[in-house]
């Protein structure tokens, strides 16, 4: 954790955190450390580390360095929970959680809206190591899930919000359900970075893709997984460990540099995010736009109830009478929105999510074709003329047809 007092405002910690607290001269930021072998003065000496496996001290590089460490001490403090094992990716820091802890021969509950690569990893590896899966509609109330929960169940899984179809989770009555049954409850918090408090709901284990907002700048892969207890620490750096997960120092003290501007990005990305859906929902060419924070839109209850703020990451859907070629065409013709699948980073990016996304439970979804926006750091005025450009091709191409 920073050596700070812990009385001083968010944005005040994401300046210092992650940083050695020093009299001695030295450079604001911490400097980048690289290495594989670890020299000891001594056998004894080196026995004496191998005798502390879970702390943050230098062993072989695999399990650290301290370029590592201070940025694992900045999440756990953004996260609000204890200690954080950085490994190489977001996809990496689902599965190593998983694997930490439903492990061979156990079950788990997953969020029918859970990212694409999660359910791909529990029915291929995942099904293979003896894991098994039941998912449940996001917005289940709390007797169905009890009714899901079998006696092998030994972790309740969130996203919240969901992937590309934006549902926001009770996650308090998730973690009801789970510790009513000895479960652990895990949860995918990319998206409300700095916005939600999942150990103040009941969260056991946060996960992160840092390639997302705590990069920012979109040339890194990163993932972290949060934890705030001794026990679920320990467990979780041993599977990380014995997995070889680690990440470059490079990509950590990168992240590390992101970190010090995250709250001024947050705000803007989250102005400009609620500005652009505000706009698309005026627009007749939109049959629903899926963002939390926009009154009346799916979930914005439990948003308000349990989010300080929103990212810029949301869905729009079309209305019904377009086609998935004239969603097509309208993407083609934006100049300002790249198409690209990640998000978090300063520019805008689009991506079709209709006939991307896979359910088990049929339910009523948007009946529109489907994209999904990431607001970036340009000037709204800007992307919104260019969203009206596309929306006057997409119109073009339809008078044409008919």
């Amino acid at each position: 954790m920073s050596d700070t007092d812990g009385n001083y405002r968010f944005g005040t910690r994401l300046v210092q955190m992650g940083r050695p607290q020093s009299d001695e001269q030295s450079f604001v930021n911490p400097p980048l450390e690289r290495g594989s072998s670890v020299l000891f003065a001594s056998v004894a000496a080196r026995d004496a580390v191998r005798e502390r496996p879970f702390d943050q001290v230098l062993t072989y590089g695999l399990k650290g360095g301290p370029t590592h460490f201070h940025l694992e001490d900045a999440i756990a403090e953004i996260e609000g929970g204890s200690r954080c094992q950085i490994v190489s990716t977001g996809l990496a820091a689902v599965t190593t959680a998983l694997f930490a802890f439903v492990r061979g021969g156990g079950h788990c509950l997953i969020p029918d809206s859970v990212y694409g690569p999660t359910r791909t990893f529990l029915a291929t590896i995942g099904k293979e190591c003896g894991i098994s899966a039941t998912y449940y509609p996001p917005d289940m109330d709390e007797a169905g899930l009890r009714s899901l929960m079998q006696d092998n169940t030994t972790v309740v899984y969130a996203e919240s919000p969901g992937s590309h179809t934006m549902e926001i989770q009770d996650v308090p009555m998730l973690s009801r359900v789970a510790r009513s049954a000895n479960a652990k409850l895990l949860m995918d918090n990319t998206w409300g970075l700095s916005f939600f408090k999942p150990f103040e709901h009941g969260v056991d284990c946060s996960i992160q893709a840092g390639t997302k907002y705590i990069g920012g700048h979109s040339d890194l892969l990163l993932g972290a997984i949060t934890t705030n207890s001794d026990e679920d620490w320990q467990r979780l750096r041993s599977t990380a460990v014995t997995l070889g997960q680690y990440a470059s120092p490079d990509d950590c003290w990168l992240a590390l540099r992101g970190l010090r501007t995250l709250r001024v990005r947050m705000a803007e990305h989250m102005r400009a995010g609620i500005e652009v859906a505000q706009w698309l929902r005026g627009r007749p060419e939109v049959g629903e736009v899926l963002h939390p924070a926009l009154p009346g839109a799916p979930g914005h209850e439990l948003w308000k109830r349990d989010f300080s703020g929103a990212c810029s990451l949301f869905s729009v859907a079309l209305d019904p009478s377009y086609s998935y070629d004239d969603m097509v065409a309208l993407i083609d013709a934006l100049k300002l929105f790249g198409i690209g699948a990640s998000w978090g980073g300063f520019e805008s990016l689009v991506m079709p999510t209709t006939r991307t996304i896979t359910r088990q439970h049929h339910r009523e979804h948007p009946a529109g074709p489907m994209l999904r926006l990431h607001v970036g750091l340009e000037d709204t005025r800007d992307l919104i003329a260019d969203l009206e450009a596309g929306f006057a091709v997409l119109n073009k191409i339809r008078a044409q047809r008919t």
